[in-house]
């Protein structure tokens, strides 16, 4: 590694795991992070340094990034509410050099790093694959009818909600590759780069962006840009009842698919998490599926200990008494991203399982049927229930987080972030998937996606909880009450 710094003339390089539309979940051969390091999750970049490569996990991959990081590469386990490009800022000094590809970090970003010494890179060392999207995109809704000052938008799902398109062309994404200039009069749709850089660099009028989506080369090249936080994102926050309707109808299918998946671990033996997964992505197809909205999480004992295990073994097989966790979720034509979790035993339940699964149960109940205003209060609730309520199990993420084009969406948002701290709205549809973990042992997730309207929470998620995973004498009745108007399967 020290020869790519000596030919690039930096002493420090920021390999991110975005690609240049800066997107949560590129493909693996797009994520350069992911070819440095071996680390194949969603989120976290990768430092190197004169001496070493640093690669940044939060709570949710400590295990996994141990697991399949490359000799070499240091992981920095970030705990909830640590900043990533803090600690980066604790590795570098100001009197040196960090390289930065220009293309796949945020402006905002790059504008945390004032006062060091930067390079800005116009490719990207490590890997500079970037595929060409040039497939036909599908109508699912019509046009959002906006009033808007001349606005550059670079963020995929504000383009896809604006436009009303959706491309399913590529595994796990209904977004259009494109980005959108668009004002009262007209709109300008870019696939290509180089005439999206004409425009920009000709654009002579005040252009408004919201730099944490631009990146950093699409705003070097604008004259006059005018910076404010994108108010897309609240609007696409808020579902309109066409929204609501094409999101119940998919969750009745996703419902089927997970019921059927279920079934199938019933009534067959010897298999792996990589059958299961396979007869999953069949299920969500034969109910209608345009893709998968993330690769399905299959998970047997100690691996359902990784948050978002991702590997899907063909080698790990559900015996009797073992527990599988399974997260998945897909697109319909709406293009809006499903997400559940369950977790299932192949047999008989021990104890320790049953304890487990109901008390992450009694933290959902609780949540589900509280009046809070952010999603802040909810996650301090969760964690309250959770955090040392069994020894040696933990609850190392955020309780939710938005839904809608992307399976990821902000706002709303349940955690500790400020971005929590945002009221949740009439018409927000967002996951509750409150979880314990222990790596000698397994994890339980339980997870809804929901929706608010009139005023209290709803839940999209009609799969019930398994009764003989549940320990009913752990239940005060109200809880009993709540669990009434969930299924219970037998």
């Amino acid at each position: 590694m020290n020869n790519i710094l000596k030919e690039l003339d930096i002493d420090y390089l920021l390999v991110n795991s975005t690609n240049k539309y800066l997107v949560e979940y590129p493909m693996l051969s797009e994520n350069a992070r992911y070819t440095l390091t071996g680390f194949s999750g969603s989120t976290g970049d990768a430092l190197i340094t004169e001496d070493n490569i640093y690669l940044f996990v939060d709570g949710r991959y400590h295990i996994q990034a141990d697991m399949e990081a490359k000799e070499g590469v240091t992981v920095i386990k970030l705990q909830i509410n640590e900043s990533q490009d803090e600690e980066i800022r604790k590795l570098i000094s100001k009197d040196k050099i960090l390289g930065i590809v220009s293309k796949k970090v945020s402006q905002k970003r790059l504008e945390g790093f004032d006062g060091y010494k930067i390079k800005l890179l116009d490719t990207d060392p490590i890997n500079d694959f970037s595929e060409a999207h040039n497939s036909v995109p599908d109508k699912a809704f019509e046009p959002k009818d906006i009033n808007i000052e001349p606005t550059f938008v670079s963020n995929l799902e504000e383009v896809s909600y604006l436009t009303g398109l959706r491309d399913f062309s590529k595994d796990c994404s209904s977004k259009i590759w494109s980005k959108l200039f668009i004002d009262k009069n007209k709109r300008i749709l870019f696939s290509d780069d180089k005439a999206c850089d004409d425009f920009l660099s000709n654009f002579e009028e005040e252009l408004v962006v919201d730099k944490g989506s631009i990146s950093a080369h699409d705003y070097a090249l604008i004259k006059n840009p005018v910076y404010k936080p994108s108010k897309i994102a609240k609007m696409k926050s808020v579902k309109t009842s066409d929204e609501l309707e094409a999101y119940r109808q998919a969750f009745e299918r996703t419902d089927k698919a997970v019921m059927a998946i279920r079934e199938f671990i019933e009534s067959n033996e010897n298999l792996s998490e990589y059958d299961i997964s396979t007869q999953l992505k069949k299920e969500f197809l034969k109910y209608g599926a345009k893709s998968l909205s993330f690769n399905s999480i299959v998970a047997i004992n100690q691996n359902s200990a990784l948050a978002h295990y991702a590997k899907n073994a063909k080698n790990v097989f559900l015996k009797d008494g073992d527990l599988v966790l399974i997260d998945c979720g897909a697109y319909y034509e709406s293009g809006l991203a499903t997400d559940i979790t369950r977790v299932f035993v192949k047999g008989a339940p021990n104890d320790l399982q049953k304890k487990v699964y109901t008390t992450v149960l009694k933290s959902f109940l609780n949540c589900f049927n509280s009046d809070f205003v952010s999603g802040h209060e909810y996650d301090t609730l969760a964690h309250k229930l959770l955090d040392n309520a069994i020894k040696g199990f933990k609850f190392n993420h955020g309780l939710g987080h938005g839904i809608g084009i992307n399976v990821h969406e902000a706002p709303p948002n349940l955690s500790q972030n400020q971005i929590a701290r945002t009221p949740i709205e009439d018409g927000m549809c967002f996951t509750i998937e409150p979880g314990l973990y222990n790596p000698e042992h397994f994890g339980i997730r339980l997870e809804n996606s929901c929706y608010k309207l009139d005023g209290k929470i709803h839940s999209f998620v009609k799969m019930g909880y398994e009764d003989k995973l549940i320990n009913y004498e752990m239940l005060i009745p109200q809880e009993l009450e709540w669990l009434k108007n969930f299924n219970i399967l037998k």
